[in-house]
Protein backbone atom coordinates (compact mmCIF):
# COMPACT_ATOMS: atom_id res chain seq x y z
CA UNK A 1 0.00 0.00 0.00
CA UNK A 2 1.36 3.42 -0.97
CA UNK A 3 1.94 6.20 1.54
CA UNK A 4 -0.88 8.15 -0.17
CA UNK A 5 -3.32 5.25 0.39
CA UNK A 6 -2.31 5.00 4.03
CA UNK A 7 -2.88 8.73 4.54
CA UNK A 8 -6.24 8.58 2.78
CA UNK A 9 -7.46 5.67 4.93
CA UNK A 10 -6.31 7.45 8.09
CA UNK A 11 -8.23 10.59 7.09
CA UNK A 12 -11.41 8.62 6.33
CA UNK A 13 -11.27 6.82 9.67
CA UNK A 14 -10.72 10.09 11.54
CA UNK A 15 -13.58 11.72 9.68
CA UNK A 16 -15.90 8.83 10.51
CA UNK A 17 -15.05 9.13 14.18
CA UNK A 18 -15.84 12.86 14.09
CA UNK A 19 -19.22 12.30 12.40
CA UNK A 20 -20.17 9.63 14.92
CA UNK A 21 -19.14 11.83 17.84
CA UNK A 22 -21.43 14.56 16.52
CA UNK A 23 -24.32 12.13 16.30
CA UNK A 24 -24.67 12.54 12.53
CA UNK A 25 -24.76 8.88 11.65
CA UNK A 26 -22.49 5.93 10.96
CA UNK A 27 -19.90 6.01 8.20
CA UNK A 28 -19.16 2.67 6.57
CA UNK A 29 -15.47 3.45 6.27
CA UNK A 30 -15.10 3.69 10.05
CA UNK A 31 -14.92 0.08 11.37
CA UNK A 32 -13.63 1.22 14.76
CA UNK A 33 -16.60 3.56 15.20
CA UNK A 34 -19.06 0.88 14.11
CA UNK A 35 -17.57 -1.49 16.67
CA UNK A 36 -18.03 1.13 19.37
CA UNK A 37 -21.69 1.57 18.42
CA UNK A 38 -22.28 -2.20 18.54
CA UNK A 39 -20.69 -2.31 21.95
CA UNK A 40 -23.09 0.42 23.15
CA UNK A 41 -20.33 2.81 24.24
CA UNK A 42 -21.81 5.61 22.08
CA UNK A 43 -25.41 6.36 23.04
CA UNK A 44 -27.84 7.86 20.54
CA UNK A 45 -28.45 11.59 20.66
CA UNK A 46 -31.68 12.24 22.58
CA UNK A 47 -34.76 13.88 21.18
CA UNK A 48 -35.44 17.24 22.81
CA UNK A 49 -39.07 17.77 23.81
CA UNK A 50 -40.01 21.34 24.74
CA UNK A 51 -43.22 22.05 26.69
CA UNK A 52 -44.46 25.63 26.79
CA UNK A 53 -46.12 27.32 29.71
CA UNK A 54 -49.30 29.26 30.32
CA UNK A 55 -50.18 32.40 28.34
CA UNK A 56 -48.03 31.14 25.46
CA UNK A 57 -47.87 28.48 22.77
CA UNK A 58 -45.13 26.27 21.35
CA UNK A 59 -43.84 29.12 19.18
CA UNK A 60 -42.45 30.73 22.35
CA UNK A 61 -39.64 28.18 22.04
CA UNK A 62 -38.81 29.25 18.45
CA UNK A 63 -35.44 30.95 19.18
CA UNK A 64 -34.32 27.86 21.13
CA UNK A 65 -35.69 25.40 18.58
CA UNK A 66 -33.68 27.02 15.79
CA UNK A 67 -30.47 26.85 17.81
CA UNK A 68 -30.99 23.21 18.75
CA UNK A 69 -31.87 22.21 15.19
CA UNK A 70 -28.79 24.03 13.91
CA UNK A 71 -26.80 21.76 16.26
CA UNK A 72 -28.39 18.66 14.74
CA UNK A 73 -30.93 17.80 17.43
CA UNK A 74 -34.36 16.45 16.71
CA UNK A 75 -36.82 18.75 18.47
CA UNK A 76 -40.50 18.24 19.28
CA UNK A 77 -42.52 21.12 20.74
CA UNK A 78 -46.04 19.82 21.36
CA UNK A 79 -49.07 21.89 22.19
CA UNK A 80 -49.69 22.06 25.93
CA UNK A 81 -53.51 22.21 26.24
CA UNK A 82 -53.44 24.43 29.39
CA UNK A 83 -56.64 22.79 30.62
CA UNK A 84 -55.37 21.66 34.02
CA UNK A 85 -52.36 19.80 35.38
CA UNK A 86 -53.69 16.24 35.16
CA UNK A 87 -55.21 16.69 31.71
CA UNK A 88 -52.12 18.43 30.33
CA UNK A 89 -49.68 15.91 31.82
CA UNK A 90 -51.64 13.04 30.27
CA UNK A 91 -51.45 14.73 26.86
CA UNK A 92 -47.70 15.26 27.10
CA UNK A 93 -47.18 11.69 28.33
CA UNK A 94 -48.95 10.46 25.19
CA UNK A 95 -46.55 12.50 23.05
CA UNK A 96 -43.55 11.13 24.94
CA UNK A 97 -44.72 7.54 24.48
CA UNK A 98 -44.74 8.07 20.70
CA UNK A 99 -41.03 8.97 20.60
CA UNK A 100 -38.43 6.24 20.22
CA UNK A 101 -35.16 6.48 22.08
CA UNK A 102 -33.99 8.72 24.91
CA UNK A 103 -35.66 12.06 25.56
CA UNK A 104 -34.55 15.24 27.29
CA UNK A 105 -37.74 16.93 28.47
CA UNK A 106 -37.80 20.69 29.08
CA UNK A 107 -40.58 22.83 30.50
CA UNK A 108 -41.05 26.57 30.81
CA UNK A 109 -43.15 28.20 33.54
CA UNK A 110 -46.32 26.15 34.12
CA UNK A 111 -44.89 23.65 31.65
CA UNK A 112 -42.42 22.69 34.38
CA UNK A 113 -45.27 21.35 36.50
CA UNK A 114 -46.59 19.44 33.50
CA UNK A 115 -43.27 17.73 32.72
CA UNK A 116 -42.75 16.91 36.40
CA UNK A 117 -45.88 14.77 36.33
CA UNK A 118 -45.71 13.56 32.73
CA UNK A 119 -42.14 12.23 32.96
CA UNK A 120 -43.08 9.98 35.88
CA UNK A 121 -45.08 7.87 33.41
CA UNK A 122 -42.70 8.02 30.43
CA UNK A 123 -39.66 5.72 30.80
CA UNK A 124 -37.92 7.21 27.76
CA UNK A 125 -37.26 10.48 29.56
CA UNK A 126 -33.65 10.58 30.75
CA UNK A 127 -33.33 14.17 32.00
CA UNK A 128 -35.48 17.17 32.93
CA UNK A 129 -34.77 20.82 32.20
CA UNK A 130 -36.67 23.60 33.95
CA UNK A 131 -36.69 27.13 32.53
CA UNK A 132 -38.11 29.72 34.97
CA UNK A 133 -40.52 26.98 35.93
CA UNK A 134 -42.67 25.37 38.57
CA UNK A 135 -41.26 22.12 40.00
CA UNK A 136 -43.96 20.82 42.35
CA UNK A 137 -43.52 17.84 44.63
CA UNK A 138 -46.17 15.15 44.84
CA UNK A 139 -49.07 16.45 46.90
CA UNK A 140 -48.38 20.13 46.26
CA UNK A 141 -50.93 22.51 44.74
CA UNK A 142 -49.65 25.08 42.27
CA UNK A 143 -51.64 27.95 43.77
CA UNK A 144 -50.11 27.33 47.17
CA UNK A 145 -46.63 26.74 45.80
CA UNK A 146 -46.68 29.97 43.79
CA UNK A 147 -47.50 32.02 46.90
CA UNK A 148 -44.80 30.44 49.10
CA UNK A 149 -42.36 33.26 48.32
CA UNK A 150 -43.23 36.94 47.68
CA UNK A 151 -42.46 38.83 44.51
CA UNK A 152 -44.90 37.64 41.86
CA UNK A 153 -46.91 40.35 40.10
CA UNK A 154 -48.90 37.87 38.06
CA UNK A 155 -52.16 37.50 39.99
CA UNK A 156 -52.96 41.21 39.88
CA UNK A 157 -52.36 41.26 36.11
CA UNK A 158 -54.78 38.44 35.28
CA UNK A 159 -58.22 38.80 33.81
CA UNK A 160 -60.92 36.12 33.88
CA UNK A 161 -63.09 35.02 30.97
CA UNK A 162 -65.96 32.54 31.48
CA UNK A 163 -65.29 29.38 29.47
CA UNK A 164 -66.14 25.68 29.71
CA UNK A 165 -63.95 23.65 32.05
CA UNK A 166 -62.27 20.51 30.65
CA UNK A 167 -65.26 18.40 31.78
CA UNK A 168 -67.73 20.73 30.10
CA UNK A 169 -68.94 22.40 33.29
CA UNK A 170 -68.80 26.20 33.67
CA UNK A 171 -65.26 27.41 34.25
CA UNK A 172 -62.87 30.31 33.90
CA UNK A 173 -59.98 30.99 31.56
CA UNK A 174 -57.15 33.23 32.73
CA UNK A 175 -55.32 35.74 30.51
CA UNK A 176 -52.66 38.33 31.26
CA UNK A 177 -54.06 41.78 30.60
CA UNK A 178 -52.47 43.10 27.42
CA UNK A 179 -51.58 46.39 29.10
CA UNK A 180 -49.63 44.50 31.80
CA UNK A 181 -48.05 41.75 29.69
CA UNK A 182 -44.79 43.55 28.94
CA UNK A 183 -44.27 44.76 32.50
CA UNK A 184 -45.11 41.50 34.27
CA UNK A 185 -44.14 38.78 31.80
CA UNK A 186 -41.51 40.11 29.42
CA UNK A 187 -39.94 43.36 30.56
CA UNK A 188 -36.61 42.60 28.82
CA UNK A 189 -38.24 41.73 25.49
CA UNK A 190 -38.65 44.37 22.79
CA UNK A 191 -41.94 46.18 23.33
CA UNK A 192 -43.29 45.36 19.87
CA UNK A 193 -42.44 41.69 20.33
CA UNK A 194 -44.10 41.63 23.75
CA UNK A 195 -47.20 43.26 22.27
CA UNK A 196 -47.42 40.48 19.69
CA UNK A 197 -46.92 37.80 22.35
CA UNK A 198 -49.70 39.36 24.41
CA UNK A 199 -52.05 39.33 21.43
CA UNK A 200 -51.52 35.63 20.66
CA UNK A 201 -51.38 34.35 24.24
CA UNK A 202 -53.31 31.20 25.06
CA UNK A 203 -55.33 31.11 28.27
CA UNK A 204 -54.83 28.84 31.25
CA UNK A 205 -57.82 27.13 32.84
CA UNK A 206 -58.19 28.43 36.39
CA UNK A 207 -58.46 24.82 37.54
CA UNK A 208 -54.69 24.44 37.05
CA UNK A 209 -53.92 26.45 40.18
CA UNK A 210 -56.07 24.14 42.27
CA UNK A 211 -54.78 20.84 40.89
CA UNK A 212 -52.62 18.70 43.15
CA UNK A 213 -49.50 17.13 41.70
CA UNK A 214 -49.50 13.35 42.04
CA UNK A 215 -45.89 12.64 40.99
CA UNK A 216 -42.51 14.36 40.99
CA UNK A 217 -40.19 12.94 38.33
CA UNK A 218 -37.29 15.11 39.52
CA UNK A 219 -37.01 12.81 42.52
CA UNK A 220 -35.71 10.02 40.28
CA UNK A 221 -34.33 11.85 37.23
CA UNK A 222 -31.41 14.29 36.95
CA UNK A 223 -32.50 17.86 36.39
CA UNK A 224 -31.12 21.16 35.13
CA UNK A 225 -32.66 24.50 36.10
CA UNK A 226 -32.38 28.02 34.71
CA UNK A 227 -33.35 30.64 37.28
CA UNK A 228 -34.56 33.95 35.89
CA UNK A 229 -33.38 36.45 38.48
CA UNK A 230 -35.64 39.30 37.24
CA UNK A 231 -38.75 37.13 36.97
CA UNK A 232 -41.98 38.88 37.96
CA UNK A 233 -44.14 35.84 37.32
CA UNK A 234 -42.50 33.06 39.37
CA UNK A 235 -40.38 34.58 42.18
CA UNK A 236 -36.66 33.83 41.79
CA UNK A 237 -36.52 32.66 45.42
CA UNK A 238 -39.16 30.04 44.65
CA UNK A 239 -37.14 28.92 41.64
CA UNK A 240 -34.02 28.62 43.81
CA UNK A 241 -35.89 26.72 46.52
CA UNK A 242 -37.22 24.22 44.01
CA UNK A 243 -33.84 23.74 42.34
CA UNK A 244 -32.12 23.10 45.67
CA UNK A 245 -34.81 20.65 46.67
CA UNK A 246 -34.40 18.73 43.42
CA UNK A 247 -30.60 18.83 43.47
CA UNK A 248 -30.62 20.47 40.04
CA UNK A 249 -27.63 21.61 38.05
CA UNK A 250 -28.43 25.33 38.20
CA UNK A 251 -27.58 28.50 36.33
CA UNK A 252 -28.92 32.02 36.82
CA UNK A 253 -29.52 34.68 34.18
CA UNK A 254 -30.81 38.26 34.65
CA UNK A 255 -33.96 37.53 32.71
CA UNK A 256 -37.66 38.23 32.82
CA UNK A 257 -40.09 35.32 32.83
CA UNK A 258 -39.28 34.78 29.14
CA UNK A 259 -35.61 33.73 28.92
CA UNK A 260 -36.67 31.65 25.90
CA UNK A 261 -36.83 34.95 24.03
CA UNK A 262 -34.39 37.22 25.86
CA UNK A 263 -31.65 34.65 26.65
CA UNK A 264 -32.07 31.87 24.06
CA UNK A 265 -28.35 31.06 23.98
CA UNK A 266 -28.28 30.37 27.72
CA UNK A 267 -31.43 28.24 27.50
CA UNK A 268 -30.04 26.28 24.57
CA UNK A 269 -26.71 25.73 26.31
CA UNK A 270 -28.41 24.34 29.41
CA UNK A 271 -30.52 21.93 27.37
CA UNK A 272 -27.42 20.78 25.49
CA UNK A 273 -25.67 20.18 28.82
CA UNK A 274 -28.50 17.88 29.85
CA UNK A 275 -28.41 16.13 26.47
CA UNK A 276 -24.65 15.64 26.76
CA UNK A 277 -25.01 14.04 30.17
CA UNK A 278 -27.60 11.63 28.80
CA UNK A 279 -25.21 10.44 26.08
CA UNK A 280 -22.38 9.64 28.50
Amino acid sequence: MSQRDVSRRTAITAGAATVAALGLGTVAAGPAVAAQDRAGSVKPRPTIVLVHGAFADASSWSPVIKRLQDRGYRVVAPANPLRGLHHDAAQITAVLESIEGPVVLAGHSYGGAVITQAAAHAPGVQALVYIAAFMPDAGEVLGELSSRFPGSQLSSALTQVPAPAPDGSPGLDLYIRTDRFHQVFAQDVEHDDARTLAAVQRPLSATAFGDQATAAAWRTLPSWTLIATQDRGIPPELQRFQARRAGSHTIEVPSSHLPLVSFPNAVTSLIRSAAGAVRR
